[in-house]
């Protein structure tokens, strides 16, 4: 399948198509926050995004910096080819639980080190989840985790058509 045409970057606006493959990780100075069941349960100034060809970020919060309970060990495993095998975590919030939203590296390979002690969590079955002053999108499809913002501009993996990207 051909590479899609890239959408032009305006001011403080970042290609997805410049990023990486294999992917990076970068710090992120911004605050992010994720509210579930009308709770805050997760709040840090402490992640770090991996930047990955097609994809918006996916942001990788300290576990430490979620409240206590907000994460239970889930059933299912994936494999990476660049970060490992992640294992999944359902995410509660107030009543609310949502099943296998959360993911993390345990032991993750080589140049990911920092996502060890970190969890990337889909935004779509949260309430909201914000970088900054701003309340993010998922990225598209469903399948892939990465987060929507201004600051990023596409077109994204996961809309139809992409799965050859």
């Amino acid at each position: 399948m051909r590479r899609p045409t890239p959408v032009a970057p305006g001011p403080d606006q970042e290609s997805v198509w410049d990023y990486p493959r294999p992917p990076r990780v970068e710090p992120v100075t911004e605050r992010v926050t994720i509210r579930l069941g009308g709770e805050l349960i997760a709040d840090t100034r402490d992640a770090v995004r991996v930047l990955e060809t097609s994809h918006p970020p996916v942001y990788y919060l300290p576990i430490a910096d979620f409240v206590p309970g907000a994460l239970t060990d889930a059933a299912g495993t994936s494999f990476c080819e660049f970060k490992g095998a992640a294992r999944y975590f359902d995410v509660r919030g107030g009543a609310l639980r949502r099943n296998g939203a959360a993911w993390n590296y345990p032991d993750p390979s080589p140049g990911f080190e920092t996502l060890n002690d970190r969890v990337a969590v889909y935004a779509g079955p949260m309430d909201e989840c914000t970088v900054g002053d701003e309340v993010v999108d998922p990225q598209p499809g469903g399948f892939y985790g990465g987060w929507v913002t201004s600051s990023v501009v596409g077109p994204f993996k996961g809309i139809p058509g992409s799965q050859g990207w």
